[in-house]
């Protein structure tokens, strides 16, 4: 993978690599005006481009022109500084998503650094990512993704088994789930489906590392908006146990006899705002109140409760567990 050279000739072959790229059909006349050379010179910078391996393909008509085609296999490529740069992150992120192409990615991204200028390999070795922190997510066969990918753009419901968290692998087996597939993101190094269930009339998120797509697809679906128009609010209100709105259903306020400067790194989306050297005042939620009381029971001060008073009951509730825990009721 060849950088493009400060020459003029790789220059321009760079130029009109990326002009062929981001139209169909060019007249020979219009890019040799672009370029600012002569449609002979256009004509010799296309066999060299073709000699590459890049399948530039010749359009009659009156005017004359090319076509870049796809091709039967992987060409050279040609970046810029800016792409190149672009590129080496994007592989060392490709890391962490959980994809299943983390050898890939490395196998890749020690090929664009070798070829990289050293002040461009300084940059980008300047980057540090810390993908060993999702070591431990499960991680999602490739082929996985790109049929799911490809049920997403055509339209079609998804037939798949599907394994339950607790559920042992041989367990009897079940009829396919089926949904129609609107989504395939990723949060939190996992990957998951969103997409609408027909038969419980209902939106569901499946995680992508428990699916194991059935051949071929089910029928073609007219696709409906998610539920708010945007899939990342969506999921993000679901994972708060919320059917609609992007928050908490159990929020509270606090006042925690801790600095705020102990309390904020531990908040998480809460809002912690200083009352005093030794006072914070925390607001924050969960998707229940014991959760929220347990939650708030990790900082090792006292608590006060402003409101709620289903928080105080969770709390209370709390405490009868851990004492009956502890053998004292």
């Amino acid at each position: 993978m060849p950088l493009a050279s400060s020459t003029t000739t790789s220059s321009r072959l760079l130029s009109l690599l990326s002009m062929l790229q981001a139209r169909r059909d060019w007249p020979g006349g219009l890019l040799a005006e672009r370029l600012g050379v002569s449609e002979r010179t256009v004509r010799r910078d296309v066999d060299r481009l073709r000699e590459l391996g890049y399948p530039v393909q010749a359009v009659k008509g009156p005017d004359g022109g090319y076509r870049l085609e796809a091709g039967s296999q992987v060409p050279p490529l040609l970046f810029d500084e800016e792409q190149a740069v672009a590129l080496a992150v994007a592989l060392r992120i490709a890391v962490g998503t959980g994809a299943g192409i983390e050898e890939a990615a490395a196998r890749a991204l020690a090929t664009v650094r070798q070829v990289l200028p050293s002040r461009l390999r300084q940059r980008v070795d300047a980057l540090e990512l810390s993908a060993a922190a999702r070591g431990t997510e499960p991680q999602v066969d490739t082929e996985v993704l790109l049929a799911l990918s490809a049920a997403v753009r055509a339209g079609e419901e998804l037939r798949f088994d599907y394994r339950s968290p607790g559920r042992p692998g041989d367990a009897e087996p079940r009829p396919p789930r089926r949904v129609q597939p609107h989504h395939l993101v990723v949060r939190g190094g996992r990957w998951y489906v969103v997409g609408w269930d027909p038969g419980r009339d209902d939106w569901r998120t499946y995680r992508v590392d428990r699916m194991t797509p059935r051949v071929p697809n089910g029928p073609r679906f007219a696709r409906r908006e998610v539920p708010g128009g945007d899939v990342a609010a969506f999921l993000s209100a679901r994972f708060k146990g919320s059917e609609s709105t992007d928050a908490w259903p159990c929020r509270a306020e606090v006042i925690l006899d801790l600095p705020v400067a102990e309390v904020a790194p531990f908040a998480g989306d809460g809002v912690a705002e200083e009352l005093g050297p030794a006072r914070t005042r925390l607001t924050a939620g969960s998707w229940s109140w014991a959760a929220l009381a347990a939650a708030l029971a990790r900082f090792d001060a006292e608590i006060e409760v402003v409101t709620p008073p289903e928080l105080r009951a969770a709390f209370a509730e709390l405490s009868r567990r851990a004492g009956r825990t502890a053998g004292l009721g």
